[in-house]
C-alpha cells in the first residue's frame, strides 16, 4: 500500500481525507468501534430484558419515559455499563489513532493489531481522558468559551499520548503547542462532528420515538422496542465515533508536517516509528 501524500492540508483537504480513509478502510474503522461497542450493548439489553429498565407512560399521545429502575441490580448493572462504556470509549479511539498512523506510514493494519498496540495505554488513555475533562470543565465554568477554547486545544492529545509514548500530563502539553493558533480548525471538526451526531440520532430516534407511543399500553412489545433503541444507539455510535478520532489523527500529522517537518523524516526514514518532537510545549503555548 502507498504511504499518504504527506504534505500540508487545509481543512478541506483534512476532512476529505478523513472520509476517504474512512470509506476505503470501512471495516477496519467500523470494527474497531464496534467491538468494544458490542459490550456495552451487551449490557444495556441485559438491562431491559431483566426488567432493569422502567418504562412508564408519558403525556397523552408522547413516547413513554424510559429511565433505570432503581434496584440494586440495576445499580450494578448501570454502574458496569458506565465502567465498559469509558474503556470502550478508549480502546476505540487509541486503536483508531493507531490504525491512521499505520495508513500514514503506508502499512496495512488489521483491527486485532489495533487494539493489541494500545492495550498496555489504556491507563495513559484513562488519564488524558481525566485530566482533559478537567481541564475543559474549569474552562466551562469560566464562562463557558475558555472551555471551548480548550477543547480545540486539547483535541490531538490522545494521537500524541498513543503515538509519541507521552503520558497524560505531556500529552495536554503537547497538543496545546501544536494546536498554537490553529483552534479555529479544530473548532469546525468538533462542529461537524457534533452535526453528524444529532443527524444520525435523528434518523434512527424519529421511528423508535413512534414506536414507542404505538406500544405504551404494551409493556412486553414496549421491552422490545427499548431494545431496539438500544441497538440503533449503538450502530449510531459505532458509525460516527471512527469520524472524530480519524479527522484528530490527520490533523495531529497536518500539524507536525507543519510545524515540525514531519513529512522530512518520513522522507527519511520511511519504515521507520513515528518519532515524538525533542520537548513539549508548554501548557501555557
Amino acid at each position: 500500500m502507498a504511504t499518504l501524500d504527506l504534505r500540508p492540508l487545509s481543512l478541506g483537504e483534512i476532512l476529505d481525507r478523513t472520509f476517504t480513509l474512512y470509506r476505503s478502510h470501512f471495516v477496519l474503522f467500523f470494527g474497531i468501534a464496534a467491538i468494544p461497542q458490542l459490550l456495552v450493548l451487551a449490557l444495556q439489553l441485559t438491562q431491559v430484558f431483566l426488567g432493569l429498565t422502567a418504562v412508564t407512560p408519558g403525556t397523552p399521545g408522547a413516547a413513554p419515559v424510559i429511565r433505570p429502575a432503581l434496584t440494586g441490580a440495576s445499580i450494578v448493572v448501570g454502574f458496569a455499563t458506565l465502567i465498559v462504556l469509558s474503556i470502550a470509549y478508549l480502546l476505540s479511539q487509541g486503536a483508531t489513532v493507531s490504525a491512521v498512523a499505520e495508513l500514514y506510514l503506508g502499512r496495512t493494519p488489521a483491527i486485532g493489531e489495533s487494539f493489541r498496540k494500545v492495550r498496555g495505554d489504556l491507563g495513559t488513555l484513562y488519564g488524558v481522558a481525566l485530566l482533559n475533562g478537567l481541564v475543559v470543565l474549569v474552562g466551562l465554568i469560566l464562562l463557558v468559551i475558555p472551555g471551548i477554547y480548550l477543547l480545540c486545544r486539547l483535541m490531538i492529545a490522545v494521537p500524541a499520548a498513543v503515538l509519541e509514548n507521552l503520558g497524560p500530563r505531556s500529552s495536554l502539553e503537547r497538543s496545546m503547542a501544536l494546536t498554537k493558533d490553529a483552534a479555529g480548525r479544530a473548532f469546525v471538526i468538533f462542529l461537524l462532528y457534533i452535526v453528524l451526531v444529532f443527524a444520525l440520532a435523528f434518523l434512527f430516534q424519529m421511528p423508535i420515538s413512534f414506536a414507542l407511543v404505538a406500544a405504551r399500553g404494551n409493556p412486553a412489545m414496549l421491552r422490545v422496542v427499548v431494545a431496539v433503541a438500544n441497538v440503533l444507539n449503538a450502530l449510531s455510535t459505532t458509525l460516527v465515533m471512527p469520524v472524530f478520532t480519524i479527522a484528530a489523527s490527520a490533523f495531529y500529522f497536518d500539524l507536525r508536517i507543519r510545524k515540525e517537518a514531519f513529512d522530512l523524516q518520513m522522507m527519511m526514514n520511511p519504515g521507520g516509528a513515528i518519532a515524538p518532537a525533542t520537548s513539549a510545549g508548554s501548557l501555557l503555548g
